[in-house]
C-alpha cells in the first residue's frame, strides 16, 4: 500500500524513530500505526538485546540539586561512542532522566528505571534510544543525597561528577570547592573514621606484602604497614588530603577555617574514564 510522507511523519513524531525505520513499519503494518509503534519497539529490543553485551565508555555524568539544596542526585547516561553521547537526543534523554531522578529520589537504579516519562519508563526509553540510535545505552551509575546543604561539580566534559553534603550551609564557592576536590583527587572516604574496613585490609595486605619481598624482619612488618596505611589516609581520605587549590593546609583544615563546625556528611563521585 501507499504510505503517505505526513504518515511517516506522523509515527516519526510519535515514537522519535528514524524516516526510514518509520516508512518501514507502516508498509509493514499495513498503516495501521498502533501496529507500526510496536515494531519499532520490538526493532529496539532487538537491538538492545543485540548490543548487550557492549560496554558504555562514553556518556554523560549529570549532578542535579534541588533549589535548597539539601537533596541531589548523581547520574550517568551511557553510550558506546562520543558522536552519540553528543546527539541533541542523547543530552536530551539524560537531562530528562536527572530531573525525573532529583523530583522522584528512586531508592535505587532499579527504582529509577521503573519511572515514568512520557508515557513510558525510565528502562523502556533507553530500550527505544538504543534502537532509534544503534548504539547501547544504560545507565551504568545513579545515588541520591540528602543533607542540610549539597554541593555539585560536572567537569566541563561531562564525564566525572560530584555531589556532596554538609552539615550545615556554606557559601556556593565554598562548597563547590571541596566538590572539585573530590572530583579531582577521588577519596575513598570522608575520613580514615568511615573508610571501609575491605578497604583498609586490603591496603594492608599489599604493604605487607611489599615490606616481605623488601627482606624486612617479619617482627617489623606489621609496624611498618600501619605507618604505610597512615600515608595513604592522608593521600586518600577527603579531611586529610592536602587541599589543592592551597597546597600547604589539609581539606580538613580549610573547612575549619569556613565554619568551625561545618562537616561533611557525605558524598558521591563518578566518572566514565575510571
Amino acid at each position: 500500500m501507499e504510505i503517505k510522507a505526513t504518515d511517516v511523519a506522523k509515527l516519526r513524531q510519535m515514537t522519535g524513530a528514524g524516516m526510514m525505520d518509520c516508512k518501514n513499519a507502516l508498509v509493514e503494518a499495513n498503516g495501521d500505526f498502533e501496529r507500526a509503534t510496536e515494531i519499532i519497539r520490538e526493532k529496539g529490543k532487538l537491538v538492545a538485546a543485540k548490543r548487550a553485551d557492549r560496554d558504555t565508555t562514553q556518556g554523560s555524568v549529570i549532578a542535579l540539586a534541588n533549589d535548597p539544596r539539601n537533596r541531589a542526585i548523581l547520574v550517568c547516561l551511557g553510550c558506546e561512542t562520543d558522536f552519540v553521547a553528543k546527539n541533541e537526543d542523547f543530552v536530551q534523554l539524560s537531562k530528562v532522566i536527572a530531573h525525573t531522578a532529583l523530583d522522584n529520589m528512586p531508592a535505587d537504579l532499579t527504582a529509577l528505571k521503573a519511572l515514568s516519562v512520557s508515557g513510558t519508563t525510565i528502562e523502556e526509553a533507553l530500550t527505544a534510544q538504543t534502537g532509534k540510535s544503534g548504539e547501547k545505552h544504560a545507565i551504568p551509575f545513579y545515588a541520591k543525597l540528602e543533607s542540610p546543604f549539597i554541593a555539585t561539580y560536572i567537569h566541563m566534559n561531562n564525564k566525572v561528577a560530584t555531589i556532596v553534603g554538609f552539615s550545615k550551609t556554606i557559601t556556593p564557592e565554598a562548597g563547590k570547592d571541596i566538590a572539585m576536590q573530590i572530583t579531582a583527587m577521588n577519596p575513598v572516604s570522608i575520613s580514615k573514621n568511615d573508610c571501609p574496613q575491605s578497604v583498609i585490609e586490603k591496603e594492608l595486605e599489599i604493604y605487607r606484602e611489599q615490606i616481605r619481598q623488601e627482606g624486612k624482619p617479619e617482627q617489623m612488618v606489621e609496624q611498618i604497614a600501619k605507618g604505610k596505611l597512615n600515608k595513604f589516609f592522608k593521600e586518600s581520605t577527603l579531611e586529610e588530603q592536602i587541599y589543592v587549590k592551597d597546597g600547604k593546609i589539609s581539606v580538613a583544615e580549610y573547612l575549619k577555617s569556613i565554619d568551625p563546625e561545618v562537616k561533611v556528611t557525605g558524598f558521591f563521585r563518578f566518572s566514565l574514564n575510571d
